[in-house]
């Protein structure tokens, strides 16, 4: 076919296939997923470079003063008002150490969050109360010991400070470990608690390599060196070891509620056998002070400062290009981070 003016025409172009027009999507698709990881890729190798060079320049020393020590976290008038303050300061979740952020998430250790913003209020002149918000099963034993020293700091800096601690759903074992160094103890009246003991775990799958041909090969310095191996039995002896040391880090736990409630180990071990215990039962046992609520926890804050008003502030990380680096250098997305498991002794209530 020509046209008019003899020049030959073009014929319009055949409409695409329906299996042709779904490839095309999947393409565009595939381009924009790609495009954004490559995006993502880019801005972790930036953001690493640049935190090297800042720090090399000795930018993020700027204020003379050590991050971690001095902490500058934003305060939020949170409750009530008045000229004396006290800090809610929030236990959430499993107390662990090491845990780190994802892609999706940047945020600091929990215990980190919780030390920094117990240290803000220790340099807060303003602020004689810390009232601590515990839901949690409990959690590693050296991070709910590390959290309850810098509670006890937070008293030490000046003898007019207090603690209260007001328990959510959970605040078992490792949980209710950070709250013995509260002056008060207030339980809602679904609060579960206690689990006072220790515990350490791990998977036996010796049968089932043995059915399916896993063999171990592991070189050892010592037949104790790997007594927690998943394809070994344990000896008696390693058995005994084992209980040694998870006995003398009980003996702690059981001093430190004795210390925390005014009570005898006597009477503490009465019930520090690894039972929950409901809010009434615990008061029956003197783990706890009242049942109550938010305003209950409040009541007691003005009661221990004697004062007829408390303004309660939180804390929060502001963000910043240098928080943003730092999160995203504890990013772990290797394999190894996602596979790894750790053995570790446990002030927590298994679930």
């Amino acid at each position: 076919m020509t046209e008019p003016d003899g020049i030959p025409s073009i014929p319009p172009p055949l409409p695409a296939s329906p299996a042709a027009r779904r490839r095309g999507k999947r393409w565009h698709w595939a381009a924009w997923v790609g495009g954004a990881a490559l995006l993502v890729v880019v801005i972790i190798l930036a953001v690493s470079v640049s935190k090297r060079v800042l720090r090399h320049t000795g930018l993020f020393a700027a204020s003379g003063r050590g991050v971690d020590e001095y902490p500058d976290l934003e305060e939020t008038w949170s409750f009530g008002q008045g000229d004396t303050k006290a800090a809610r300061i929030d236990i959430s979740g499993v107390i662990m150490e090491g845990e780190r952020g994802s892609i999706f998430s940047l945020s600091r250790d929990p215990v980190e969050t919780a030390l920094r913003s117990i240290r803000t209020a220790m340099q807060d002149p303003a602020v004689k109360a810390i009232i601590l918000v515990v839901n949690s099963p409990g959690g590693g034993i050296t991070a709910s010991d590390v959290i309850y020293n810098e509670l006890l700091k937070f008293k030490k800096s000046d003898p007019s400070r207090k603690i209260v601690a007001l328990f959510g759903d959970l605040a078992a074992s490792g949980g209710y470990y950070v709250a013995c160094a509260a002056d008060r103890v207030v339980a809602h009246p679904t609060t579960i608690t206690g689990s006072i003991g220790v515990l350490i775990s791990t998977l036996n799958v010796k049968g089932l390599g043995e059915k399916i041909g896993i063999k171990d090969v592991t070189i050892a310095s010592g037949e104790n060196k790997d007594m927690l191996n998943p394809f070994k039995d344990l000896t008696e002896t390693q058995q005994k070891l084992l209980q040694a040391t998870v006995d003398e880090m009980y003996k702690r736990f059981v001093r430190i509620v004795a210390e925390g409630r005014h009570l005898s180990e006597d009477e503490v071990t009465k019930v520090a056998d690894g039972r929950i215990l409901t809010a009434p039962q615990a008061l029956e046992s003197k783990l706890i002070d009242r049942i109550g609520y938010w305003d209950d926890a409040m009541e007691e804050t003005r009661h221990l400062l004697k004062v007829r008003a408390v303004k309660v502030v939180r804390y929060r990380e502001p963000f910043s290009f240098s928080f943003f680096m730092e999160a995203v250098q504890e990013i772990d997305i290797s394999v190894e981070g996602l596979m790894s498991g750790r053995t570790r002794l446990m002030y927590i209530l298994p679930f």
